[in-house]
């Protein structure tokens, strides 16, 4: 089976907050791959792929954050290529 993807971009009160740490957490734990950075217009943009179930699950936790966190909405917006997927989650640099 292909691996799905969703590129995320989220709204509200995300960063200070440990939401990209956190995120990374969530993401290895259900073995989904990709990454999650800082905006400089205060989103967080984040890259989810893997098995449906898994990517879905992390989509719904993106909806909630961390406990700090605030979220307003979560866009999905068009997909990225899987292939620049790095093999684990990591946290990128502020774009």
């Amino acid at each position: 089976m292909s691996p799905v993807q969703k590129h995320l971009v989220i709204h509200g009160t995300v960063q200070g907050v440990g939401y990209r740490w956190s995120m990374a957490q969530a993401a290895e734990a259900l073995g989904v791959r990709g990454w999650v950075r800082n905006r400089r217009d205060g989103t967080v943009e984040a890259l989810a792929v893997g098995d449906a179930a898994a990517v879905e699950a992390l989509v719904r936790w993106a909806h909630r954050g961390p406990p700090e966190a605030r979220v307003d909405r979560v866009e999905v917006l068009a997909p990225r290529d899987p292939a620049g997927a790095p093999e684990g989650f990591e946290q990128r640099a502020t774009v």
